[in-house]
């Protein structure tokens, strides 16, 4: 990878792990539901009017729409919103890798391998020390909330599978415009106009910065960069570094939130990011490790 490319890389992890923060920073005014309900509405709009539909059919754009937008993400806003932090839930957010191998055992007849097995089990191991946290960053609900968010979003990867569409950014265009009516709907039906009364009176820098960070660099500009770089290079090279979003998200909770590093996050961070490296790349390693030192031994 050109090193451009890769520095480009590591900037949008960056991006996707800082959010959760930018996340919490609108949380402190807005409504979760309405949130998510913007970022959505101005990730459609006005795009849509210039990217045409792409060649998938309208069953598996408005599904992925209903869980992405809330299943995944106004769901993860509930779960920041009811005390978890910022950094343990993009941590926790990346158990979704390994429900999606299970996802893909149960519809697809997929194997799973004996390194995914041990990765799961590291991870979980990395959840408990998650648990057991208690410094008032984790709240239980917040936690099994942000899993529920890793499962919905496993779920939109089964369906983006489905899909099989190359149009993957027209896709998220399109998806997204299926998201905020509901969202909306939902917070009205849950809060009356009590969220949206606050909205029009509390609105201030924070939240117009927090959406805008949500839509453009985090949604738009890094999903587009991340699938420009994966049809550039092997996803071998690309996907492995998406485990760091995980600890920029912890440092971007550090930062803004002066949140502190227990030993229990630092040990939740190693046991569940060495989980997802031996779960999703862990044969390939070893592979490629088994075949050097058989080139040695010759």
């Amino acid at each position: 990878m050109k090193l451009r490319h890769f520095v480009l890389a590591i900037s949008i992890t960056a991006i996707w792990g800082v959010n959760f923060s930018v996340i919490k920073l609108g949380l402190t005014t807005v409504d979760p539901l309405i949130l998510a309900g913007i970022r959505f509405t101005l990730c459609a709009l006005p795009a849509i009017f210039f990217i045409p539909k792409p060649d998938v059919q309208w069953r598996y754009i408005i599904g992925y729409g209903l869980i992405f937008g809330i299943g995944l993400w106004a769901v993860v806003n509930i779960g920041i919103k009811s005390g978890l932090s910022a950094g343990i839930a993009s941590l926790v957010l990346q158990f979704s890798a390994f429900f999606t191998i299970l996802l893909g055992a149960w519809m697809f007849n997929e194997t799973i391998s004996r390194y995914q097995l041990a990765g799961m089990g590291l991870a979980c191991c990395g959840l408990l020390s998650i648990i057991l946290i208690a410094d008032g960053t984790v709240t239980m609900a917040g936690l099994l909330l942000v899993l529920l968010g890793a499962i919905a979003w496993s779920a939109a990867n089964v369906i983006n599978k489905k899909a099989k569409t190359t149009q993957v950014f027209a896709f998220l265009v399109w998806s997204s415009a299926f998201s905020p009516i509901p969202l909306f709907g939902l917070d009205y039906a849950i809060n009356g106009s009590v969220g949206y009364s606050a909205l029009v009176h509390q609105l201030d820098d924070r939240v117009i910065l927090s959406i805008l960070f949500q839509v453009y660099p985090n949604t738009l500009f890094g999903y587009w960069v991340w699938n420009s770089l994966l049809k550039r290079y092997p996803v071998s090279t690309v996907a492995p570094l998406s485990l760091l979003v995980p600890v920029f998200g912890l440092l971007g909770s550090v930062m803004i939130f002066d949140e502190t590093l227990s030993a229990n996050k630092i040990i939740a961070v190693l046991l569940i990011v060495s989980g997802l490296g031996v779960g999703l790349y862990g044969q390939r390693i070893f592979s490629v490790l088994f075949k050097r030192s058989g080139r040695c031994a010759s």
